[in-house]
């Protein structure tokens, strides 16, 4: 697949500095939704063909490694590992190669969305007369465009194709196993069960405090463009302000890395149910021993999968938080804008 090298229509805002019919007057669409559909919608559809063509081969690495521990070395046949195991190294190849171009093209639609995202609104504070509003607004402008579009850009680009490549590795190997062995597959998801009731409620006192700490920052940025900093009064706000974002930070980390634990305690919890039970059936011949390997190897592939769709549902809530953040500062800047056009 080649990547175009430059931005299309779509990449570019229709109208830098004024609103858009298609989102009701809006400079921006009103959900980070929209805007990934408005901006990004076809990209998203060749996104998604890649991710489809990457989960499809990661089943085959599981059923290779069986075939080898079970097939090839109890038979002798060096031929029969060779051709297997030069067949796991192809199959590793084709899966690195579509990643590769799957990541390149990721990289491509979500710098797209950034760039789209600051030229909005570097257009609609360009175009606000001089004089015209707050410092505070002048701040929020600034750091939108330096850093608040960047994350809401990035998420653009693993939007839709992120969870369709985790969600159909997931299925792709529960279903495995549960051709090998259901019971292992059930074991597998108690693991992700209570993971997916703890995850949200965390998830969301994270997003809370992230927002605070992006306006916090935005009321610092205001601060020194005020020239407030230098002033007693103004040096003690602005101390504030910054333990205020240390504070919440820190509630972040805490909350984030103890998600990560609970997440891999679980983790761990269910390769020792499998390593236990597959043990016990072994023993007793009800079970060969290449399928345990490729119980064991089907969760780490569980795992993996599943904390990047963890990773994802973070950063899909804190960049509509973001967005929303953004979006509201885009509108009261282009409804300045109009009302100052109309006196």
């Amino acid at each position: 697949m080649v990547l175009p090298l430059s931005g299309h229509t779509s990449d570019r805002p229709a109208d830098v500095g004024g609103t858009d019919a298609r989102n009701g007057g809006r400079p921006l669409p009103a959900s980070i939704a929209g805007y990934v559909r408005q901006h990004s919608g076809k990209h998203q559809i060749g996104l998604s063909i890649l991710s489809i063509m990457v989960f499809l081969l990661s089943i085959w690495p599981l059923e290779i490694q069986r075939r080898i521990v079970n097939d090839a070395i109890s038979s002798g046949s060096l031929s029969a590992i060779a051709w297997l195991s030069a067949a796991y190294f192809g199959i590793a190849l084709i899966e690195g190669v579509l990643k590769f171009v799957l990541n390149l093209y990721r990289g491509w639609v979500s710098e797209t969305a950034v760039r789209h995202l600051r030229m909005t609104i570097l257009g609609l504070a360009r175009e606000v007369p001089q004089g015209h509003g707050s410092r505070e607004k002048q701040g929020m402008e600034i750091a939108m465009v330096i850093s608040e579009a960047e994350p809401v850009g990035n998420f653009v680009g693993i939007s839709l194709s992120e969870p369709l490549l985790q969600i159909g590795i997931l299925v792709s190997v529960l279903v495995y196993i549960a051709h090998l062995r259901p019971e292992f597959a059930v074991a597998s998801g108690l693991a992700v069960v209570p993971q997916m009731i703890v995850v949200p409620l965390i998830q969301r006192a994270i997003n809370r405090r992230a927002a605070t700490r992006i306006r916090t920052l935005r009321r610092i940025s205001a601060g020194m463009i005020d020239g407030a900093t230098g002033a007693p009064a103004g040096d003690r706000a602005q101390t504030a302000r910054i333990d205020a974002v240390f504070s919440l930070n820190m509630g972040i980390y805490a909350l984030k890395f103890g998600m990560n634990f609970l997440m891999n305690l679980m983790n761990h919890l269910g390769v020792a149910v499998v390593l236990g039970v597959g043990g016990w059936y072994v023993v007793r011949g009800l079970i060969d021993v290449g399928a345990v390997v490729a119980f064991v190897s089907g969760l780490t592939k569980i795992v993996d999968p599943w904390g990047d769709l963890i990773n994802w549902f973070r950063e899909a809530t804190v960049s509509s938080v973001k967005y929303r953040l953004i979006e509201s500062a885009a509108r009261q800047i282009a409804t300045g804008e109009a009302a100052d056009r109309s006196v």
